[in-house]
């Protein structure tokens, strides 16, 4: 129970003293704290309007996290997210165009599936870089991202391109019969369901299952996995596998769901922003939810804190920076709070 909360109110702190950091530049900047708030609250979540804009920009930021998260969870610190999100969306899209005339239920499970399989082979091999070859995974994943956006930018700006597109080169546009809708009488597309879905789906392979045992024991430590007959080999790159698979996932969906083709919009950052998620939800999939909703109001809030306020693009950036540098610093508090700690280890 005091782990619990101790894992819920250290980031909540967190974010309250990134809050008060904030309010202090935007003081230092010349404006109003309060009215910078009260703007970002109203863009955010001050009506239905702003909430189905909060609820479309988090439901990228919920797959992408998982990319994050799972690895994470093993003891590997993964930011390829990005490179996912272009190498699903892609993949996504090209089986789309090949496909085009036959049946949506044939279609449609086809561009998901590809794009969820190609998403997670793509950061399964920087797992097995890591195991096998000992290439640092930061620093791999990171440098795949690079990769991912120049193929990327190759076909869409010289073979796949289409012609019409003069002003944002994009591929050929996809059956339009292959789209998803979206939700009801709202404009959040389906996407953000397959976000919460599937965070369920891994919190309870996690925290229910002997592979999130497994998992986390081999995350713990990874010799005493071997000796107690784990097959780490597989836990690992199974891990990495899920969590790409989760991103390529999301850039399928900006696919079918928002854009209807690929281009340069794939390279759109969810995959940074989702390590941010990942780490404040302390790599848990049931927290993703919350948290991705949080940022993804503090996305939509972002253009009525410019128009009403006067500030400049780069300001719901600048205090996502600074949530990220104090969720990082707070990491050095766990376990040190003697509050969280049980009686006897009190004394």
């Amino acid at each position: 129970m005091l782990k619990t909360l101790e894992a819920v109110l250290i980031p909540i702190g967190a974010i309250f003293l990134s809050l008060l950091l904030f309010a202090i530049f935007i003081a230092f900047m010349g404006h109003q704290p309060f009215d910078v708030f009260h703007s970002l609250y109203r863009g955010a979540f001050g009506t239905w309007f702003s909430w189905q804009n909060t609820l479309i920009g988090a439901a990228p930021l919920m797959l992408t996290a998982l990319c994050t998260a799972l690895p994470a969870r093993i003891g590997f610190i993964v930011i390829g997210g990005e490179g996912a999100v272009v190498v699903g969306g892609l993949c996504s899209a090209l089986v789309g165009l090949a496909l085009a005339g036959v049946t949506v239920w044939f279609a449609l499970p086809m561009m998901l599936a590809v794009g969820f399989i190609c998403g997670g082979l793509w950061i399964m091999f920087i797992g097995y870089l890591r195991y096998y070859r000992g290439v640092n995974e930061t620093i791999s994943s990171l440098l795949l991202n690079y990769i991912a956006i120049a193929i990327l930018s190759f076909l869409i700006f010289g073979p796949l391109r289409d012609p019409s597109t003069l002003n944002k080169p994009s591929t050929f546009a996809i059956d339009e019969s292959f789209l998803v809708g979206n939700m009801g009488d709202t404009f959040i597309h389906w996407g953000f369901a397959y976000g919460i879905i599937l965070c369920l789906l891994y919190w309870f392979l996690l925290h229910k299952t002997t592979y999130g045992f497994s998992v986390d024991v081999t995350g713990g430590n990874v010799k005493a996995a071997r000796i107690s007959g784990l097959p780490v080999p597989k836990l690992i790159l199974s891990t990495f596998f899920l969590g790409g698979a989760a991103a390529g996932l999301a850039g399928a969906l900006e696919v079918i769901a928002v854009h209807g083709r690929a281009n340069s919009s794939l390279n759109a950052g969810y995959g940074y922003e989702g390590i941010l998620i990942a780490f404040i939800a302390r790599h848990n999939p049931l927290a993703i939810i919350p948290v991705a909703i949080l940022l993804g109001g503090i996305k939509a809030g972002n253009g009525l804190v410019q128009r009403a306020d006067d500030l400049p693009d780069a300001t719901g950036l600048v205090l996502q920076g600074i949530i990220f540098v104090v969720i990082l610093a707070s990491e050095s508090l766990y376990g040190r709070i003697k509050y969280f700690q049980p009686k006897e280890a009190r004394t």
